[in-house]
């Protein structure tokens, strides 16, 4: 890369990941937490980092492809959504109980580590518990934070089927968490 282009966008990123590690270097650096985010969603943490392995790899090998017709998230989410019904699917990616998360509270706090460990595991719970349609939309929409048109890019559907997704699967998580008395 450039001195000058000291903020590429992915589409420069990508282009010249082809043939400069740097560059992808770059690219992992900038989309692996989201992607870790949306992976975690959809397969459940124990099977999320493997799933970004696959997601990274399959980026690699398929960058010489990328045109940029589209943007480079919606192609990076494509490829997430596919990497995650393959480890569905499949029984190449083990899962790791959701009680098995690490906390995200100091570690000097237990009782406050202990609730927020709790609260993350009925949340993944509830998440789960969506048909796959539904908790795609949603995570694309609050994990990832894709608009509709994105979201109805990336998976394919029409943009009043994203919307209806979305809405239904909040409905069920309202629901699923009340009745766990946990107000949404």
């Amino acid at each position: 890369m450039h001195t000058r282009d000291l903020h590429p966008t992915d589409l420069q990123l990508a282009r010249l990941a082809v043939r400069d590690d740097a560059a992808f270097e770059a690219l992992v650096n900038r989309h692996a937490a989201g992607v870790h985010r949306l992976a975690a969603a959809m397969v459940g943490p124990g099977a999320a980092d493997d799933v970004v392995q696959d997601v990274f790899i399959a980026v690699h090998r398929g960058l010489k492809g990328f045109r940029g017709e589209a943007a480079f998230s919606t192609w990076l989410h494509r490829i997430t959504l596919n990497a995650c019904h393959k480890a569905l699917r499949g029984k190449g990616h083990p899962t790791v109980p959701l009680s098995d998360t690490p906390g995200l509270a100091a570690p000097h706090d237990p009782v406050h580590a202990g609730e927020q460990a709790d609260l993350r595991v009925r949340l993944a719970q509830a998440l789960h518990s969506l048909p796959a349609d539904q908790r795609e939309a949603v995570s694309l929409r609050e994990l990832s934070g894709l608009d509709y048109a994105e979201i109805a890019e990336v998976t394919g559907a029409e943009l009043g089927t994203v919307k209806s997704r979305i809405n239904r699967g909040r409905a069920a998580l309202r629901a699923y968490l009340t009745k766990m008395e946990i107000t949404p």
